[in-house]
């Protein structure tokens, strides 16, 4: 079983690699607007990468029923804020919120902070509208929204799966808070203005 999530683990970081320095950029460069191009979309932009790992991470780290409603209730509320997003619904200050979900997902990784569980899938709830405004209005415009839509919530999903993955080997990787400190330093550095 080990061996299976390592190798998962590194299954996700080699997709991950190549867009690790892009923001939202290089999305429409893919042949394929449709499901293809909707699962790449998260591992384009390192904000949505590390947001959606965190809250594996601290899904994990809260444990029992939080390890599936935690990461369920952001891709349930991350769909319906896609819908609004490809519906032309424009949200106030997406982009910082993203910024901000990634810095306290990773402070609350980081400090190992326990919440009860519907109060930990409602914060994740509220930044997954936000991450999905911006994946719906990112899409695009020649794209199938059912397959697009499809991409990104499977890929969503498998981040999160990989966070959760990761936050199983916690006992095992002394480094695990660090990754949190680490999640949130960037998210202070992608909420900087370049």
């Amino acid at each position: 079983m080990t061996r299976l999530i390592r190798a998962a683990a590194l299954a996700s970081l080699a997709v991950c690699v190549p867009g690790l320095a892009e923001a939202h950029t290089g999305v429409h460069l893919l042949s394929s607007e449709g499901a293809a191009a909707g699962f790449a979309h998260p591992f384009l932009g390192l904000d949505h990468l590390l947001a959606m790992v965190a809250v594996g991470l601290w899904a994990a780290s809260l444990g029992g029923r939080a390890r599936w409603l935690v990461p369920g209730s952001f891709i349930a509320l991350m769909t319906l804020g896609a819908i609004g997003g490809a519906s032309g619904i424009t949200l106030p200050a997406v982009e910082p919120m993203i910024a901000l979900s990634v810095i306290a997902l990773g402070v609350l990784v980081a400090l190992a902070v326990r919440v009860p569980t519907g109060a930990a899938a409602a914060m994740v709830a509220l930044f997954g509208v936000f991450h999905g405004a911006a994946h719906g209005a990112e899409m695009p415009a020649m794209a199938s929204p059912l397959a697009y839509g499809l991409g990104f919530v499977a890929a969503t999903a498998l981040l999160h799966g990989a966070g959760v993955a990761l936050g199983g080997l916690r006992s095992r990787l002394p480094t695990f808070r660090l990754a949190g400190g680490a999640i949130a330093l960037a998210g202070v550095a992608l909420a900087l203005p370049l």
